[in-house]
């Protein structure tokens, strides 16, 4: 099976436009103030609304607070919440979107928390970085991912690359996959040929596995 791709940091029209084109099944906005593909509320509006139905619209939030993250999923119309920080999830059960927890798995704890997540979270596996929490081009450890996805379905982030994501795949056997810089010519700008190139390597992945 196909990964699904979401393709996170999007902060302008052309480049939700062309992931929605290539076939990506979310676009991802990030609300957190520290981050550089920091996005207004009017604005992931905006470029939501041009999107076809079938393509979710995913904030990104770092410890917020949950009656916040709640306001903006109504202002911003959003189809789902990736929490990316230290948040506990049963601390937003107001939410009426899906849930995304972040995590990064240094060891075989980290697997097993992980795996005890309640069942209506989905996991997003990233890479270590408790500054700047995602879109910082390291690779995650993709042999404990390997271990969580053989639980649960998750979603591998962290350094994916046209390059470097048919091996994850192959590895890690995710049921998707989360790139941001790794199709950027700058923070919060998407590269077409980068896009392009890594759909198909994604794809590419299937084809073979096909035959």
């Amino acid at each position: 099976m196909t990964p699904r791709i979401k393709v996170c940091g999007i902060t302008r029209v052309e480049d939700a436009a062309a992931a929605a084109e290539l076939g990506a099944a979310a676009v991802g906005f990030v609300f957190w103030p520290r981050s550089p593909r920091r996005i207004p509320i009017e604005t992931a509006r905006e470029i939501g609304g041009i999107l076809p139905p079938f393509v979710a619209r995913i904030g990104v939030f770092v410890d917020m607070p949950a009656d916040d993250v709640v306001r903006i999923v109504d202002d911003a119309r959003l189809d789902g919440v990736q929490l990316h920080g230290d948040e506990k999830t049963d601390q937003y059960r107001k939410l009426k979107a899906r849930l995304i927890k972040a995590v990064t798995l240094g060891s075989d704890t980290d697997v097993m928390a992980a795996a005890t997540l309640p069942a209506h979270v989905t996991v997003l596996v990233d890479a270590t970085d408790r500054v700047r929490r995602g879109g910082t081009g390291r690779v995650a450890d993709w042999t404990n991912a390997a271990a969580l996805a053989a639980q649960r379905p998750i979603i591998l982030a962290g350094g994916l690359t046209a390059a470097n994501v048919g091996d994850a795949i192959r590895q890690v056997r995710p049921w998707a996959v989360d790139v941001s810089s790794g199709v950027e010519s700058a923070p919060g700008v998407k590269s077409r040929e980068r896009l392009e190139a890594f759909f198909a390597a994604v794809n590419a992945v299937a084809a073979v596995e096909a035959r």
